[in-house]
């Protein structure tokens, strides 16, 4: 079962990624090509996928994440491109790593929240320490030293994480 779910995934994305600018119309080489890479995926990644199989089946968690991309996720890269651009222009740069106290409960909710700082440019998640419940965190702009929560490096990313990650 999780060699399906992951080959699912991995051809699924291989689609989006190949969709050209004939719209979605593949040709045969293309599928062809991504149903083999999809099962060299899917048979290379069923032990990761494990037991946890239903999550990646569910369409409410993919309508979470979907919403989570384009809402909040985007939002926070926006903004921070913005922070970003603006900090290379100025030059007002006060690099460093911190400290970011989390309060998650499991692996997948440390990777979304990881992930998602560090797709937002000016930040990098450098190490997830589960047992210390945080995260430590290379800030272009080092607003507080030791922050009390998530919220000035990651805004609502934290909460997002929590509700996906279950």
């Amino acid at each position: 079962m999780s060699f399906i779910v992951a080959f699912i995934w991995s051809f699924m994305l291989w689609l989006v990624l190949t969709a050209g600018t004939k719209g979605m119309l593949w040709s045969t080489e293309e599928v062809i090509a991504g149903s083999i890479f999809a099962t060299i995926i899917g048979f290379s990644t069923r032990n990761i996928v494990g037991e946890k199989t239903q999550r990646f089946l569910n369409p409410v968690k993919w309508v979470g994440f979907i919403v989570y991309a384009l809402g909040p996720l985007f939002w926070g890269m926006v903004k921070a491109n913005l922070d970003v651009a603006y900090r290379v222009i100025t030059g007002k740069i006060k690099p460093g790593i911190v400290r970011v106290p989390v309060d998650l409960e499991n692996e997948a909710q440390y990777t979304i929240l990881s992930n998602s700082i560090t797709l937002t440019p000016g930040t990098l998640t450098v190490d997830a320490c589960p047992e210390e419940k945080a995260l430590y965190v290379h800030w272009i702009y080092v607003k507080e030293e030791e922050p009390k929560s998530s919220e000035p490096v990651a805004g609502s990313f934290e909460k997002w994480a929590r509700r996906l990650g279950r």
